[in-house]
């Protein structure tokens, strides 16, 4: 069994494709391909980490795209999904959500392992925004230091210093497998841009 991590597909999001420069014509062209893209690289018996926002969240119509998804999916909760432990009536969205297809809900900043690495995996960055200025600064995890997985920030950074971000803007629409993350970690902090979508080609390209 293989881990991956992956976070921001926004299912069902319009705005979303103009918004980050993604090669699509419409929300379901751009489902399809974010589908076909994490079979691609994630098997059945794989388990993989999404850190958020999985869909718009004004509705739960998006969440129709997950049971297509391959393996075991585990949800850390972002701004976008209703089940999101800050969001009021967080607790009656649950149901869809497992129904949908996660097998687990795991409110962040949660603690993981990667390469023998202790790392955190969160929605948020340290810092940093996919907007000119923070937002949400009481959700952010604390810089102890550490390394950090997460999402949120789409096209802006691939890596930046101790963070990580694994959201299918930065990684050409595909999750990122472990052993690409031990790598970067292993490499050390460092300041890396976003892969173009027409250029990922494989799920383990060259930190």
């Amino acid at each position: 069994m293989a881990r991956l991590f992956s976070s921001d597909m926004h299912f069902d999001h319009a705005n979303i494709i103009g918004y980050c420069g993604r090669p699509f014509a419409d929300p379901d062209e751009m489902a399809a391909a974010l589908v076909e893209r994490w079979n691609a690289v994630v098997g059945d018996d794989d388990e993989v980490w999404c850190l958020g926002d999985i869909a718009l969240g004004q509705g739960v119509s998006g969440l129709r795209w997950v049971s297509a998804l391959a393996g075991r999916k585990v949800l850390v909760p972002g701004n976008h999904d209703r089940v999101a432990p800050y969001l009021k009536r967080a607790d009656r969205f649950v149901e869809a959500y497992l129904g949908a297809g996660f097998a687990e809900i795991v409110p962040g900043p949660a603690s993981l392992t990667v390469g023998g690495v202790p790392v955190t995996v969160d929605h948020f960055p340290y810092a940093g925004d996919s907007h000119d200025s923070d937002r949400f600064t009481d959700r952010r995890p604390a810089d102890r230091g550490g390394w950090l997985l997460h999402g949120h920030v789409h096209e802006r950074w691939r890596q930046r210093g101790r963070m990580i971000n694994v959201g299918v803007d930065a990684w050409g629409g595909r999750p990122v497998d472990e052993a690409t993350l031990a790598a970067v970690i292993a490499a050390g902090p460092a300041d890396t841009a976003p892969l173009p979508w027409e250029e990922a080609k494989t799920v383990t390209p060259p930190p």
